[in-house]
């Protein structure tokens, strides 16, 4: 049996133009976060000054009396706004076309909730300079870089990240992502490294050790480093736009699928792990493998690739090979 299904010409081009209107959306998005929230015109004791209102509760701040320059200032404000709105109309509206129609035809689809925290890490720009995608949420980017359909299990019902920083920046920056997706996300306190708002979705958070020291004091979940985390930051990472179960569209940074793949094989083994979840973790790890070598050659497992394994995961490569 073929590794990869390939998609038809017309399934290709509509992912094709997916990724171009979802990232006018987002930079729209991105430019009109970084208006102020409103400027006005404010009369006080008889003398009118420019206001920047920070919040819907209509707080504000005097930028200064009133004048020809701040009523200049407030009909740039007043443009740009307009301008930006109008594009994010244009762009949500084509994104939601390219969606539906990427969904009606079968291409792979991601949960509408992983979807919801996926928008908005790439909004604040969290996507691979803070955190990757992990876990089986992975396997339709997959499907996309190989361009067809990868026949392994996909469904899941949480979503995992891990912590790619390589320095410390904005404390508590995934926490304050989480929290803006849904206010009742709360850290599970039997599992500090797990996230679950009142619909009970789960996100998990994963750490490798050389990553950890770049996670600020308030950052939450809170995980413990695990060095097999450290395969998962090596070779080069997927960047892929995908169409959600509820017609919208995310982007996903997930870990090379080399090392992914060989990840899963590890993890099916591993004595501690959920003996429920091995099955399927073989039976990714054997797929994902088995694409890259049918349909994606700009991910080499050539001499090069091979000796860079470490010898934690050896015996799963060999095994892989002895069954091709």
């Amino acid at each position: 049996m073929a590794a990869v299904r390939p998609w038809t010409d017309e399934q290709a081009r509509a992912l094709i133009n997916l990724r171009p209107r979802y990232e006018a959306l987002i930079d729209a998005e991105r430019g009109l976060a970084a208006l102020p929230y409103n400027l006005v015109r404010k009369n006080v004791g008889g003398h009118s000054y420019l206001y920047e209102i920070v919040d819907r509760t209509n707080t504000g701040k005097s930028l200064g009396p009133w004048s020809e320059s701040q009523a200049a200032k407030l009909e740039e404000y007043r443009a740009a706004k307009a301008d930006l709105k109008t594009r994010r109309a244009t762009a949500a509206q084509l994104t939601l076309e390219s969606a539906r129609f990427a969904r009606a035809l079968r291409l792979p689809l991601l949960s509408s909730a992983a979807g919801e925290v996926l928008r908005e890490l790439d909004l604040r720009r969290l996507l691979g300079s803070t955190v990757i995608v992990v876990g089986t949420t992975c396997l339709p980017a997959y499907g996309a870089e190989a361009a067809g359909t990868i026949p392994a299990p996909d469904e899941t019902e949480d979503f995992d990240l891990a912590w790619s920083a390589e320095e410390e920046g904005e404390d508590a920056r995934l926490w304050a992502a989480l929290k803006a997706v849904d206010p009742t996300f709360t850290v599970n306190t039997e599992r500090e490294f797990q996230a679950r708002n009142a619909k009970a979705y789960e996100v998990e958070l994963l750490v490798a050790p050389s990553r950890a020291a770049t996670m600020g004091p308030r950052e939450r979940p809170r995980p413990i480093p695990m060095l097999e985390q450290e395969w998962l930051l090596l070779g080069r990472p997927v960047d892929q736009v995908l169409p959600c179960r509820d017609g919208t569209a995310a982007r996903i940074i997930a870990p090379d699928p080399r090392w992914f793949a060989l990840h899963k094989l590890w993890l099916a083994d591993k004595p501690q792990r959920n003996p429920l979840k091995r099955g399927k973790d073989r039976l990714q790890g054997r797929a994902v493998l088995n694409a890259v070598a049918e349909a994606m050659p700009h991910y080499p497992l050539d001499a090069e690739f091979e000796a860079a394994i470490p010898a934690e995961l050896r015996a799963h490569w060999k095994a892989w090979r002895g069954a091709t």
